[in-house]
């Protein structure tokens, strides 16, 4: 067996290529071109954890696990020659498609860059799926992570992929709208209409991976050894809200929480994300579905205060004095929404939640204040400002 990992050199791919590698006598090919670590330097900004060079982490995984089963190609998935050479050379069982420009902040900067997010996600699924088809791979299992901002922020129960539409007493199941937010997440519903139409056309059995927003900084794997550390972002554009928060507390400032924060977002732990993502690199082909299956990839909706007020808490333990600090909101939203998201079918894939956010909080505070210097001498990266100053000279 043969299991590609793209976006390997990332937040959630390389901890899910160290799961999955523990966990099979296969093949475990990683595929990155590097390009979340230019990214985060063009915001002036840095990975509080230190990040290793790919060599590092794979003698590391080899030396503390004893994998393998791992290695790893460089290269540009938008380059439909290097695909081709990939899926020719390889031939993977499975993919698990993690390899995308993952920041709405980022994609939201000007046209230029709502470009660049859409064809870079765009054209690397397109050129994966098409890739399949054209070289005989089609019983090859397509995982992507696309996004549960896909769903926006409906009044209803999020279902757990597709809708049931309604017209003149007559009624069918349909895909979920696409109702996403930014240009960046807006790629992601694209993504999720090409895996529709690639499984119809194609036939490839597709799990279309819904992420919700992810915190932590460990999963048992990369615990293990310093030089397996995935990498931590803080800033604006790539530090997710909790992230940037405990980053915030850390160096001293106020928790900023716009207007009451009482609207609740869907996250799931570093540790329960990589484990559902292993689960279905690692299936059995005979016992795998072989249809297009969605799974919301969440374990519970968590509101901005109370994510701001337990970390404040949690911060007690390590004698950060954290003030919340409420400000008038800037972004037209719904303050009081009470998102409601079905996750059934993945946590049946994952068994049960394996950290909750206040233990996760612990364990990112744990490694944020090792390196509170690389996050106090990068604080003015909290708020934009350094690349649209760039921008303007």
């Amino acid at each position: 067996m043969t299991i590609l990992i793209t976006g390997a050199d990332g937040y959630v791919g390389w901890p899910t290529s160290l799961r999955t590698a523990s966990q099979t006598d296969g093949r475990v090919l990683l595929v990155d071109n590097f390009a979340r670590r230019d990214w985060v330097d063009e915001v002036g900004s840095v990975s509080a954890t230190p990040v290793h060079p790919i060599e590092t982490r794979l003698e590391a995984a080899e030396q503390t696990h004893g994998l393998t089963n791992l290695s790893f190609v460089e290269g540009d998935l938008t380059n439909k020659a290097f695909v081709n050479e990939l899926l020719n050379v390889h031939e993977p069982d499975t993919i698990v498609h993690t390899a995308a420009q993952p920041s709405a902040p980022y994609s939201q900067i000007n046209g230029e860059r709502a470009n660049y997010t859409q064809h870079n996600n765009l054209q690397a699924t397109r050129n994966l799926l098409w890739g399949l088809e054209e070289h005989g791979l089609t019983d090859t299992h397509f995982i992507e992570t696309t996004t549960t901002g896909v769903y926006g922020a409906p009044e209803f129960p999020i279902p757990e992929g597709g809708a049931t539409m309604e017209n003149q007493s007559e009624q069918d199941d349909v895909p979920f709208p696409a109702m996403a937010g930014s240009w960046y997440h807006l790629t992601k519903s694209h993504d999720a209409a090409n895996m529709r139409l690639a499984h119809q056309q194609f036939d490839i059995p597709v799990s279309d991976v819904r992420t919700a927003i992810v915190y932590g900084t460990q999963t048992e794997e990369t615990r293990a050894d310093d030089r397996l550390n995935t990498r931590f972002d803080f800033d604006y554009y790539f530090g997710t809200v909790g992230h940037r928060f405990a980053a915030q507390a850390v160096a001293g400032y106020p928790v900023t929480v716009y207007g009451k924060g009482e609207q609740r977002k869907p996250f799931i732990s570093l540790e329960d994300a990589v484990e559902g993502l292993a689960q279905l690199a690692l299936a059995d082909p005979d016992n795998r579905p072989d249809d297009l299956v969605v799974y919301n990839q969440v374990t519970r909706a968590i509101s901005i205060v109370e994510i701001a007020n337990t970390i404040a808490d949690v911060g007690d333990d390590y004698a950060l004095d954290v003030d919340v600090e409420h400000f008038e909101n800037p972004r037209d939203e719904d303050e009081t929404h009470k998102m409601e998201i079905e996750k059934e079918r993945y946590m049946d894939l994952i068994g049960e939640q394996a950290q909750d956010f206040e233990a996760g909080i612990q364990d990112v505070l744990d490694t944020l204040t090792e390196h509170a210097d690389v996050i106090k001498a990068h604080e003015d990266r909290f708020l934009p400002g350094v690349l649209e100053d760039r921008l303007d000279d």
